[in-house]
């Protein structure tokens, strides 16, 4: 019998890739150096100083914003499995489900996640994306999750 895998990916919505902010930056830093030089030529060094100190703000902005921009989760259900792959700021987390004794909490109130739990291990998933893709995944999983029950898989 030919094994199944139900996959979902559920991201941030970044408008700008890691590579893409660095450009913006570079060319901030460009206009906003060509601006303050001539004040710095012309004796008013605090200018050159705002633009050094705007500039590394600006940095620390986009470092924190590049970090987080490739964040995910990707949820895998497959035969006797369901995945559950969470990427944060570079680091890799994953945590292995039994499906048939998996229960799915879906959001019942604004700002919560879904909830997955089987055999005493609980995991939140969801908080990448918006209410309504959240109640949208946690109702695909259920139909998903009692599609695949034990009586239809064969016995071992």
């Amino acid at each position: 019998m030919a094994s199944t895998t139900h996959e979902w990916l559920l991201k941030r919505n970044c408008s700008m890739s890691p590579r893409q902010a660095a450009y913006a930056y570079g060319f901030l830093c460009l206009f906003t150096f060509i601006i303050a030089a001539p004040f710095a030529l012309n004796g008013f060094w605090v200018v050159l100083a705002y633009a050094a100190l705007e500039s590394g703000a600006v940095a620390l902005a986009l470092l924190h914003y590049a970090r987080h921009a490739t964040d995910h989760e990707h949820i895998a259900l497959s035969d006797g499995c369901l995945l559950i792959e969470r990427i944060q700021a570079g680091s890799v987390e994953q945590v292995r489900l039994d499906p048939y004794w998996t229960r799915i909490m879906p959001p019942t109130r604004r700002h919560t996640l879904i909830g997955l739990e089987s055999r005493g291990v609980k995991v939140e998933v969801g908080g990448f994306v918006s209410e309504k893709i959240r109640r949208q995944v946690a109702q695909e999983l259920r139909m998903e999750l009692a599609g695949s029950s034990v009586l239809d898989q064969p016995r071992r």
